[in-house]
């Protein structure tokens, strides 16, 4: 029998955590053929298939189930065990895998260039998406998300800095329509559908003196992507909801005109959050470090 080498043993984990071998290639930083071929010498080598593979489709195998269940959790502990070995190192290096939301991602870039800058040895694989992963399952050291969406089992970061929504139309839209008042105005106003990861649209959310307000607004379109709806509002298609810091600058400019501003307060903002682990990484404790010291110099400005 030929030996099993963790990569193996990591390949196969991967390729069941992102269901396609092209997928897991690109996060191993492999060629696909090479992938499939190390898949290949490890079923040979074990005498069971662990994937049923056809040109459309991949699944496990009953062979593929058992290992994933029984191998994830040692391959999980083999690697706390090497990075409790690499935290002994004067100097961090390694990989930091991260997920966060795409705005979230924007507002932790400066952090990230900071801390690479400071450990040329690391390399940090940011992953932006717009559902809520579990972390663990999906390999992740570290999360980025509001503080309401942080599982209750994690350990979360405060970064600081609170967050707002903005309500923004553009000139040319207002000069032909009036400027909503109240929350309940919107719904005489064309307004840009926002759909979740989930499928479900989002609902507009205000707040003023203790009320809350939630919309289900209506509108000549529906996407799911921040850039894409704030192209639509500077066409003037209708009213956008939008996450502060990705209209700022256009409100600032008069590209954009901000709306129910008194009905916007700020919340709780972006939080970091991991699983507890008894020896995280070197690399990851001087990332938490330096999130903890930006935190601590934007709650002062």
């Amino acid at each position: 029998m030929e030996r099993t080498s963790l990569d193996d043993l990591n390949a196969v984990m991967t390729i069941a955590r992102k269901g396609t071998f092209r997928a897991a290639a690109v996060e191993l930083n492999m060629s696909t053929t090479a992938l499939s071929h190390a898949i290949a010498r490890l079923e040979a080598s074990l005498g069971v298939r662990l994937f049923n593979r056809t040109t459309r489709s991949l699944s496990l195998t009953s062979a593929g189930n058992i290992f994933v269940e029984q191998v994830g959790p040692a391959l999980q502990d083999i690697r706390g065990a090497l990075d409790a070995v690499r935290s002994e190192r004067d100097t961090p290096s390694g990989t930091l895998r991260i997920n966060a939301a795409p705005f979230a991602a924007q507002e932790i870039a400066t952090l990230v260039f900071e801390f690479l800058r400071r450990y040329p040895d690391m390399t940090v694989d940011l992953v932006t998406e717009g559902r809520l992963v579990d972390i663990v399952a999906d390999g992740f050291d570290l999360g980025v998300r509001v503080a309401g969406l942080i599982p209750s089992d994690m350990i979360s970061v405060s970064l600081g800095r609170r967050q707002r929504y903005a309500v923004v139309g553009s000139p040319n839209y207002f000069a032909n329509h009036p400027k909503p008042l109240v929350p309940p105005d919107l719904l005489k106003h064309n307004c840009i559908q926002v759909r979740l990861p989930g499928g479900a649209l989002f609902k507009w959310r205000f707040e003023k003196d203790g009320e809350t307000v939630q919309l289900d607004v209506e509108g000549p379109i529906i996407l799911d992507e921040a850039n894409l709806a704030r192209a639509a509002v500077m066409e003037n298609v209708g009213i956008g909801y939008f996450m502060e810091q990705n209209v700022i600058a256009d409100i600032k400019a008069g590209r954009l005109i901000r709306v129910l501003d008194d009905w916007t307060p700020a919340f709780p903002g972006l939080c970091l959050y991991y699983p507890n682990r008894r020896n995280p990484a070197a690399g990851m404790k001087e990332f938490l470090a330096l999130a903890r010291h930006h935190a601590s110099e934007a709650s002062k400005s």
